[in-house]
C-alpha cells in the first residue's frame, strides 16, 4: 500500500521539488524577473489577471476540443473508407500523408485568409495537426483483424462494409484510443499555432495571445503564468483521455 502511495505522489513531489529549485535558483543567483522569474513572481502575475487569463484558456480549449471532435470524426471516416476500398485506399492516403508533413506554420496564414472567420480557421488548423494520429492508428487497427474472423464473416457472405462496421471497427478500439490520446495534445499544440498567427494579425483570442501580448510588453510572468496554464490543460486533456481510455478497455476486457 505504501509503495502505491509513493508512486501516486512521486509526480507531485518530483514538481514541487523542481519548484522549489527554481525559486532558489533565482534568488541566489539574482536573475533579473524580465529574464527567468521565480515561481512566486508567476503565481503572482496569474493572481494579477487570472480573469483575463481563464477567460483565454476557455478560448484555446473550445478551438481545441472542436479541432479534436472533427479530427476524430474525419480520422475514423477516412480509416474506414481506406478499409473498405482499395480505390479508396489509393485515393486518400496520399492526401493523408500530405497533410501529416506538410507544416502548419507555414500553411496557417493562407488558411486563416481563405477562410475568413478567425476562430473557423484556428479550428481547421488545429484539425490538420491532430488529425493523423487517429487516421493512422486507427486504419492500423483496421487492418490488424484476425483474419479467422474475416475468414468466418466472408463464409457467411458479409459484404466489405459490413465487415469494416461490425468486425474491423471493434476490433480497432484499442488503436484508435491510442491515436486519440496522442491527437488530443495535438490539438491543443495546433490550436496554439493558429492562435499565435492570429494573434500576431491583430485578433485577440487564446492564450497564444496573451503569451504574445506579454512578450510585447515585457510582461515575462504573465508569459510564464500562460504558459503555466496551457501545460496544465495539456496534462489534464492527456489523463481524461487516459482514463476514458482504461475504463474502454476494461469494459471490453
Amino acid at each position: 500500500m505504501t509503495g502505491k502511495w509513493l508512486a501516486a505522489a512521486a509526480p507531485f513531489l518530483t514538481f514541487a521539488g523542481a519548484l522549489f529549485l527554481w525559486q532558489a535558483v533565482v534568488i541566489l543567483l539574482h536573475v533579473p524577473a524580465y529574464l527567468v522569474p521565480g515561481p512566486i513572481a508567476v503565481v503572482q502575475a496569474f493572481a494579477d489577471d487570472a480573469t483575463g487569463l481563464l477567460r483565454s484558456l476557455v478560448a484555446t480549449l473550445s478551438v481545441t476540443l472542436a479541432a479534436l471532435f472533427c479530427a476524430v470524426c474525419l480520422g475514423v471516416a477516412m480509416a474506414a473508407a481506406m478499409a473498405s476500398s482499395r480505390w479508396a485506399r489509393a485515393v486518400i492516403e496520399p492526401w493523408a500523408v500530405i497533410l501529416q508533413v506538410t507544416p502548419i506554420v507555414a500553411v496557417a496564414p493562407l488558411i486563416i485568409v481563405w477562410i475568413g472567420d478567425p476562430f473557423a480557421a484556428m479550428i481547421v488548423c488545429a484539425t490538420v495537426v491532430a488529425f493523423f494520429p487517429v487516421f493512422s492508428n486507427t486504419a492500423a487497427g483496421l487492418a490488424a483483424t484476425p483474419p479467422d474472423l474475416l475468414d468466418l464473416f466472408r463464409l457467411n457472405g458479409a459484404s466489405r462494409w459490413q465487415e469494416v462496421r461490425m468486425l474491423r471497427l471493434p476490433a480497432a478500439i484499442p488503436y484508435f484510443l491510442a491515436g486519440l490520446r496522442v491527437s488530443g495534445g495535438l490539438a491543443l499544440v495546433g490550436a496554439v499555432v493558429a492562435e499565435f498567427v492570429t494573434g500576431a494579425g491583430g485578433v485577440a483570442s487564446g492564450l497564444a495571445f496573451r503569451i504574445l501580448e506579454s512578450s510585447y510588453r515585457l510582461q515575462i510572468a504573465r508569459m510564464f503564468a500562460a504558459l503555466a496554464l496551457l501545460s496544465a490543460a495539456g496534462l489534464t486533456i492527456n489523463a481524461i483521455l487516459g482514463f476514458v481510455s482504461r475504463r474502454l478497455l476494461a469494459q471490453r476486457g
